[in-house]
């Protein structure tokens, strides 16, 4: 697949990925912003209002039928964190035109909605309906104090937290509870006419369609978008690792301890840290699954993720509460093999044809693809699927070791039961 990028306006551009082998076209609008701890709640709390209603269809029974009168399209709001930005907006999915009866054309009319979903949402009095603001208000402080419901996604958003301290990395997608409900429709309407104006949009089209007729319906769509003072995209900062490591244990009542840990990476080598990290905890055939919790049987779960922007890894795992000690031994020594290289030759082979089935693979989703390219323009990287691929294939076994050779371990969290303490 051949990706053009375009600049449609001051702040708008356009990843167009033409794909006839699909049944549906996807659509997707995502504004990136700055991921801030006083603003983060607004901006989580807003798609979701926007996609309550417009001026044309000023509640979700209008809305709704619309969407079913363009044959089932389906628009759905999206709160995403992409390095040290937020992005949000919506993501729409409706038939192509070869399979529109009569010969139709849905992209103009779609496009058309989420326009208005972007720029003529439901007003009254010059503000959001405060109904519509208090009942999205309530369901995000659901979901934010859903997470500490979930111990494992609590866990792992608390290391982030401790790990990356005073950096815009440790804040939640969704901000926090305290700050979500104090979130009023007048501030969320000032939020929004600014994000409207200077906010960095990013288009993402995946279809059927020529590239100059998705352009076109996207810029009369967006006709009335204020533009001034547009931001400029900030991008990570890499960690700066810790002299010491840091240790944090946090009780609660809970039958199964969360050992999670932070690692700092010294080096630049993207390709050779994503085969690292792969081999040490990314796949099903990684050293964490097959010894600590297959063959030793320490953890229930044990994995660990590369964060490219941030240059950091984290290990994920879940363990008796007694059991926290060995776990934690034997999960740095599972890091100091991959880091001596001590691996068979199927080891390093399956990591790299994890990755390249993963790339192969997201080729087949167009979702999967937008996420890709909206990751990719949040990060400032230029790379597609097949330039990952290919850098996948030419990194060196040498190249994996010496880079990872500069991991370092930087935090540990651990979530034990409240009369536990860790042996």
């Amino acid at each position: 697949m051949n990706q053009i990028r375009t600049k449609l306006a001051e702040g708008v551009y356009l990843t167009y990925l033409p794909a006839r082998k699909f049944k549906t076209s996807l659509l997707s609008a995502q504004f990136i912003t700055p991921l801030t701890k006083e603003l983060a709640a607004v901006n989580a709390l807003l798609p979701a209002v926007l996609r309550r209603g417009t001026a044309r269809y000023p509640d979700m029974g209008s809305l709704s039928a619309e969407l079913d009168r363009l044959y089932g399209t389906q628009i759905d709001y999206t709160v995403r964190k992409k390095g040290e930005n937020q992005c949000v907006g919506f993501v729409a999915s409706f038939l192509s035109d070869d399979y529109v009866p009569g010969g139709e054309r849905l992209l103009e009319p779609v496009a058309a909605l989420l326009g208005e979903l972007i720029c003529a949402p439901a007003t009254r009095n010059g503000r959001f309906v405060s109904e519509y603001v208090e009942g999205e208000r309530d369901n995000l402080v659901d979901a934010i104090r859903g997470i500490r419901n979930d111990k494992r996604d609590y866990a792992a958003l608390r290391m982030l937290q401790e790990l990356c301290a005073g950096e815009a990395y440790g804040i939640s997608r969704l901000g926090s509870e305290e700050l979500a409900e104090k979130v009023s429709a007048k501030r969320l309407y000032t939020a929004y006419t600014d994000l409207l104006s200077t906010g960095h949009l990013e288009l993402f089209y995946s279809g059927s369609a020529a590239l100059e007729r998705v352009e076109h319906a996207l810029l009369d769509a967006l006709s009335t978008m204020p533009r001034k003072s547009v931001k400029e995209l900030t991008f990570c900062v890499p960690h700066v690792g810790r002299s010491e490591v840091h240790t944090v244990t946090e009780y609660m009542d809970v039958t199964q301890g969360k050992l999670g840990m932070g690692f700092s990476c010294g080096s630049d080598d993207f390709p050779a840290l994503l085969l690292g990290n792969t081999l040490f905890g990314g796949s099903s055939n990684s050293k964490l699954f097959l010894n600590v919790r297959e063959k030793l049987s320490l953890c229930y779960y044990a994995s660990s993720g590369y964060h490219r922007q941030k240059g950091l890894i984290t290990v994920s795992s879940g363990v008796e509460f007694s059991n926290f000690r060995r776990a934690y031994d034997e999960i740095l020594t599972q890091l100091e093999a991959v880091q001596k290289g001590e691996l068979e030759d199927w080891e390093l082979e399956g990591a790299r044809s994890t990755l390249l089935n993963a790339y192969t693979s997201m080729q087949d989703s167009q979702g999967q693809m937008e996420n890709f390219y909206i990751s990719q323009a949040a990060a400032g990287h230029e790379e597609t699927p097949e330039d990952l691929a290919r850098e996948v294939c030419e990194t060196s076994a040498e190249r994996i070791f010496r880079a990872m050779e500069s991991v370092k371990l930087d935090t540990v969290y651990f979530l034990t039961g409240k009369e536990e303490t860790a042996e």
